[in-house]
């Protein structure tokens, strides 16, 4: 089903019905429709203003001439509503953490050609015109005062299948960012995958709190309008009043990374009568612990819990629905193939470089952004996520950059992090490899300390001896009040090793 079909037939149908919500504002279907043809009217006159200057920022030619529009604040209710405005035009829109460093947001910006930008960041404005670049750049505020002003643009329509319509990125926290595009009928397709297996139902009510430049929140944001649903947003996670939130609002399904759903757990433990409404939590962008799993169906036994497996470069690969999330079972339609360095398919048990073939997958990242190679000939692609088979389920075992050798042993650093979960005393713990004269490099284990309490040494090391191979086994340990993590809650593993070597983490 089109998105922008979906959008207008509830708008006609249903006018009422609520789209987006957030922060003390909200859009029902019919008020989005006539939203969006302000909005467009206000992009398309900005980008038609610039068409003939000297500086005029070109599309990447990946677009097919399509500008580029981008919004890069800290509204999640207006980035959200940003990008469905701009859905049933020919239009592609992106979404700028503005918590980017600042040469990654003016990076994608000069790479990919955007030529209209709403940000509140007077650096980025400052740092672009230093640059040369010869876009346009407003404020939120200045950018819904023009969208007030506007004479409306003609309505929504449902656009070309192969037409270009969201740039996305696939970092920005630590490395510089990919672009890459998603057409309409790729976005199609992975709808209809997650329509068949996360339950995003025609009127059910999902909060997705969290940054829309984050992959999870925006494709949530974009299944439950494109089925009809009620998207609920938020700009961040606030335990506090999530429990009021989600009673008043009818919440029946909740789609978020796991520290939140971890986070949600513990609200439902103050206050479980308001969550008695609460079916479906859906969790992805990271490992899921099964401390967590555990966590909520003890306070919330009623409700089912989804850890799926995707990217964004490729769309929804599988899922799992017990345990932590690491033995997945590949979506029907989904091809999934374990390969070495050669290409060369793997058997059952062996680790290797996961390889997929999806009617959702991106053609490939924008040439101006990487040389980085994101589908082979053959049609296939891969994130360089590591990954085997076992009893017919994919086990994942991290990217690339998480497996390690260490004394001729290939060892998967998330696998080691897994023995710790549920560990006393531990809010999280990471594996990080470090240099070692004899052995290649060894693994150390770097823990976050449940409040005030202290990491035992001894006792974790008789876990280790329990629960994981020789092999596996960290050779050092090492404490941080706080582990670095990404907007999303992924532990940053980098930036971990960095303050081990740098001494800032303590030696146990």
């Amino acid at each position: 089903m089109p998105i922008t079909s979906a959008m207008l037939r509830v708008a006609e149908q249903h006018p009422e019905r609520l789209a987006i919500a957030g922060e003390g504002r909200a859009l029902a279907y019919g008020e989005l429709i006539e939203q969006s043809r302000r909005t467009f009217a206000v992009i398309d006159a900005l980008h038609a203003d610039r068409a003939d200057g000297p500086a005029r920022p070109a599309p990447a030619p990946e677009t097919g001439d399509i500008p580029i529009s981008a919004i890069s604040v800290d509204s999640a209710f207006a980035a959200a509503r940003f990008v469905a405005s701009l859905a049933g035009y020919r239009a592609v829109s992106a979404t700028i953490d503005p918590r980017w460093p600042l040469e990654h947001r003016v990076g994608v910006v000069l790479a990919t050609g955007i030529g209209v930008i709403v940000s509140d960041s007077a650096d980025l404005a400052a740092a672009l015109a230093e640059r040369g670049w010869g876009g346009t750049i407003l404020t939120l505020d200045e950018f819904e005062d023009r969208e007030r002003r506007a004479r409306p643009a003609p309505p929504p329509a449902e656009r070309p299948g192969d037409e270009a319509f969201l740039l996305l990125f696939s970092s920005g926290t630590t490395s510089r960012p990919k672009a890459f595009l998603k057409t309409r009928r790729q976005y199609r397709e992975n709808v209809a995958v997650s329509s068949a297996h996360l339950e995003p139902l025609p009127g059910v009510a999902t909060l997705a709190p969290g940054p829309v430049s984050y992959s999870l929140t925006l494709y949530a944001v974009i299944e439950c309008l494109a089925s009809g649903g009620s998207v609920h947003v938020a700009d961040a996670f606030d335990p506090f009043a999530v429990a009021s939130r989600v009673r008043d609002a009818g919440i029946t399904r909740v789609v978020a990374v796991p520290a939140v759903v971890q986070a949600l757990a513990d609200a439902a433990r103050r206050d479980p009568e308001a969550f008695a409404r609460l079916e479906l939590v859906v969790t992805g962008g990271a490992n899921l612990p099964a401390a967590i799993r555990e966590g909520l169906a003890r306070v919330l036994p009623r409700v089912r819990l989804i850890s799926y497996y995707g990217a964004a470069e490729i769309g929804f690969i599988g899922d799992s629905r017990d345990g932590d999330g690491t033995a997945i079972s590949v979506y029907p339609g989904i091809g999934a193939s374990v390969r070495d360095a050669s290409g060369r398919e793997l058997p059952a048990g062996e680790a290797g470089t996961l390889w997929i073939r999806a009617a959702a997958c991106s053609d490939g990242y924008l040439a101006g952004t990487t040389d980085e190679v994101l589908r082979g000939a053959d049609g296939w692609a891969t994130v360089h996520d590591q990954a085997r088979f076992v009893d017919g389920r994919l086990q994942l075992l991290g990217r690339a950059g998480d497996m390690v050798v260490t004394g001729g042993h290939k060892v998967s650093l998330p696998e080691v992090e897994r023995a710790f979960a549920g560990a006393p005393g531990l809010a999280a713990a990471v594996a990080v490899a470090l240099p070692h004269d004899a052995l290649g490099s060894v693994v150390a284990l770097v823990v976050e300390p449940d409040g005030d309490a202290t990491p035992d040494r001894e006792a974790l090391a008789a876990l280790a001896a329990e629960r994981l191979a020789p092999q596996f086994v960290p050779r050092r340990w090492y404490a941080l009040n706080q582990l670095p993590r990404t907007v999303g809650g992924k532990v940053r593993r980098g930036e971990t090793a960095e303050r081990v070597a740098d001494g800032t983490a303590v030696r146990l």
